[in-house]
């Protein structure tokens, strides 16, 4: 008897629909075809263990499988299930009649147990898109797919259960959730808060006009000043993700199987720090099974890069595609993958090897010549995506330990949301521009016109301080986004004196 289930396949973070095509006939022989991995094969073995222990024998019969379509590689042990359903439909011990309105995902353990699948999310709204009444998966994995609506979500934990169901012998729970309730409920929930940050005035603001314009910031000084701190609460400032964004989000870490059980829908900009060993594959993605990396884990919000020259130039070079496109772009022969990463860049690296070059209290032990050397391990490509470029000095004790409080991350955020408004509504007719940050030439010309007084003090600071090439359009973008703190119109001298202090590594003489 030939019968059919569905299932998903997840392709860069989308989804496609899989057709389980399962005929069992007089035979002995079990076949599996359709550009199954070694893992898929596998399943023979566990849907066969799970069956038994579900007092179900294993058809002695030839069985074929084949997965649709054939030219998409299956991978995982995510189709055990819709296998298993499959296969005891198709030697008639259970009901058959409404399979085919349903999509169904997940791994069988021995005993018949349901675990978790990865992608989840993909895979729901590709269900809903092609009209299927519901969707059964793992449960541990109901709550992100129940965010899709229009769509019945059933979370399992046997395969006894989604037998019965469609035995008409037992109803199964749906998996219901407010996606707006709980969108809107922890939208303004922060791990972390700048009203616990003592001191740092000029880095706060360096962060908060980042912020404002999504510019890239890089933070030098010396072990103990607090960069990494900071950094942390860099998203508590970021607008609030949209419904949209959360959802774009959400579906990325629920491919690379980073999302929670109890998460149905991410309501805080992601901050990804991963540690400088990491491998170039595991920043930007990819591998023998595609996955995202640490820049699309990062999409929408922030990725901190912790003692900047650390990181291998490899893993650094890979980056500057990404930088620039805002997505990254796995090509291999037989396939191609496009995973966004649209995030803010937050770094930090000591000025020099023994981490005190121009510390106002201690010594630099380092040779002639070595703080060059140390900070020529980032190249120039990848510094002049940079914007903003900003020295932390060590807090003294007298701010240390004042008792009052700072401003909180509330307070700033609103000042950005305002700058954010004001960029969205100039941009409006470009869609891929949403902040000052990704201005190019020809919109500098457009919207960041200096006047006089502008020019000269740009002209002026370009020639005494030895800024290169380079620094000029960035100046510029970050005199704007200023502009657009300070609810100016216009880019003014004050704004442009501003943003030219933000541009430390651009001085001939800061390595000495």
């Amino acid at each position: 008897m030939l019968v059919k289930t569905y299932g998903g396949a997840v392709n860069g973070i989308d989804a496609r629909i899989i057709t389980v095509e399962t005929d069992v006939a007089n035979g002995i022989n079990f076949f599996i075809v359709g550009l199954p991995d070694s893992a898929v094969k596998e399943s023979q073995q566990r849907v066969e263990s799970a069956l038994r222990s579900n007092h179900f024998k294993w058809p002695g019969k030839k069985i074929t499988i084949n997965m649709a379509p054939a030219d998409i590689r299956k991978e995982g042990t995510s189709y055990d299930l819709p296998l298993a359903i499959a296969i005891l439909a198709g030697s008639e011990l259970m009901n058959h009649t409404i399979i085919h309105e349903y999509l169904i995902m997940g791994e069988l353990s021995l005993d018949g147990g349901v675990h978790r699948i990865k992608g989840a999310l993909s895979m729901a709204i590709e269900a809903q898109k092609f009209g299927f009444k519901g969707f059964i998966l793992p449960q541990e994995n109901a709550r992100e797919a129940a965010v899709v609506n229009n769509l019945d979500v059933y979370g399992v934990e046997s395969l006894r259960e989604v037998i019965d169901f469609f035995n008409g012998k037992a109803d199964l729970e749906k998996t219901i959730v407010d996606t707006r309730k709980e969108f809107f409920k922890n939208i303004h929930n922060c791990s972390f808060d700048f009203e616990d940050v003592k001191g740092q005035e000029n880095v706060k603001r360096a962060l908060e006009i980042a912020a404002s314009g999504g510019h890239n910031i890089i933070m030098i000084g010396p072990p103990g000043s607090g960069k990494t701190m900071l950094a942390k609460r860099i998203a508590s400032i970021l607008p609030p993700l949209t419904l949209t964004e959360a959802l774009e989000t959400t579906k990325i870490h629920s491919v690379a199987g980073k999302l929670s059980t109890s998460v149905s829908l991410m309501t805080e900009r992601p901050y990804q720090s991963p540690h400088h060993t990491i491998s170039d594959v595991a920043l930007v993605g990819g591998g023998t099974y595609p996955q995202p990396g640490e820049i699309s884990l990062a999409h929408n919000g922030v990725l901190f890069l912790d003692e900047l020259p650390e990181f291998k130039r490899t893993v650094l070079e890979v980056m500057r595609q990404p930088l620039e496109d805002r997505k990254i772009n796995i090509s291999r022969a037989k396939f191609s993958v496009d995973y966004p990463a649209s995030f803010m860049l937050i770094s930090s690296m000591n000025p020099c090897p023994c981490g005190y070059y121009n510390h106002p209290e201690k010594d630099c032990v380092c040779g002639p010549g070595v703080v060059q050397k140390y900070l020529n391990r980032i190249s120039g490509p990848l510094l002049d995506r940079i914007d903003i470029h900003i020295e932390v000095v060590p807090v003294p004790f007298e701010e240390l330990s004042k008792q009052t409080r700072a401003e909180s991350s509330l307070s700033i955020r609103e000042r950005v949301m305002h700058a954010r408004d004001v960029q969205q509504n100039r941009f409006v007719e470009n869609e891929e521009i949403h902040c000052n940050a990704q201005m190019e030439t020809r919109t500098i010309r457009k919207y960041c016109a200096l006047d006089e007084a502008g020019t000269l003090l740009l002209k002026q600071a370009m020639e005494k301080l030895g800024l290169s090439a380079r620094a000029y359009d960035r100046i510029i973008k970050v005199s704007r986004t200023i502009a657009d703190l300070e609810k100016s119109e216009n880019i003014q001298a004050q704004h442009i004196a501003e943003a030219i202090q933000y541009r430390s590594l651009d001085r001939e003489s800061w390595a000495g």
